[in-house]
């Protein structure tokens, strides 16, 4: 079974960095077959990655099902040529392979693709040492189910009064929704001041949420954000590096 963490919180966080960055260290220190997921409709994972998707299970659940309703897959059934183009929307890569999420195309709500890609993971995972899960922006992921079960999961905030108080809320909408996590960690990016972690934690007290730390604000992951840079080119000396790296060893070992 897949080792699996889940990265979710208000849009805007890092939640997306902090994805990229755990792929590149699972990638280069944990060795085996990492499965990148972008939950998220606005896709973006893939660009910090440095590669491109260029379909999404959406997109694959809408064409199958047209390709169905008219009769014309070919002699399979629904879920084999489901199956099929999922295959064809994954990324491959060196040491990890991507799949997105993206939007339906068709009207109405995600319920659909949501279903889809819970179906598409719980396939996946199978083939795969670890798996990366970088959810929607905001409560709905959680409401939506998207993620039920993960070893972490693992609420990213911005120091302010306002955004703790919003990872504060995600952890009790997981707990509503049952979501099933061996472990719940609170990571607050952009930190200036550390007195932010100190607020953080009184926010979390007795709750097992673990704080895992803070991520120092830096100008050269910024830049790399508005040029979409990949995260694998980042310096072993960067500090955002360095300190995520940290992060992921306490939390795997």
């Amino acid at each position: 079974m897949a080792w699996t963490l889940a990265i979710t919180g208000k849009g805007g966080v890092g939640k997306t960095t902090l994805a990229a960055l755990a792929v590149r260290w699972l990638v280069e220190r944990r060795g085996g077959a990492v499965l990148a997921v972008d939950a998220d409709p606005n896709t973006s994972l893939d660009m910090l990655l440095g590669v491109r998707a260029v379909s999404s299970v959406g997109c694959v659940r809408e064409e199958a099902k047209r390709l169905a309703q008219a009769d014309s897959a070919g002699g399979m059934c629904k879920q084999e040529l489901l199956d099929l183009k999922t295959q064809q929307a994954l990324v491959e890569a060196n040491g990890f392979d991507l799949i997105a999420m993206g939007r339906p195309e068709g009207p109405g709500c995600y319920c659909y693709a949501n279903n889809a890609l819970r179906a598409v993971l719980s396939r996946l995972a199978t083939h795969y040492s670890s798996v990366v899960i970088d959810n929607e922006a905001g409560l709905e992921n959680l409401s939506r189910r998207t993620v039920q079960q993960a070893d972490w999961l693992v609420f990213v905030a911005e120091p302010s009064a306002r955004g703790l108080t919003t990872a504060r809320r995600l952890y009790d909408l997981a707990l509503e929704m049952k979501t099933e996590a061996r472990a719940f960690g609170l990571v607050v990016n952009r930190v200036r001041d550390p007195r932010a972690l100190e607020r953080a934690g009184q926010l979390f007290v007795k709750t097992p949420v673990r704080m895992l730390g803070g991520l120092p604000e830096d100008a050269e992951l910024l830049a790399r954000g508005e040029t979409g840079e990949s995260i694998f080119s980042l310096a072993p000396s960067n500090p955002v590096w360095r300190k995520a790296g940290e992060m992921l060893e306490r939390a795997i070992g």
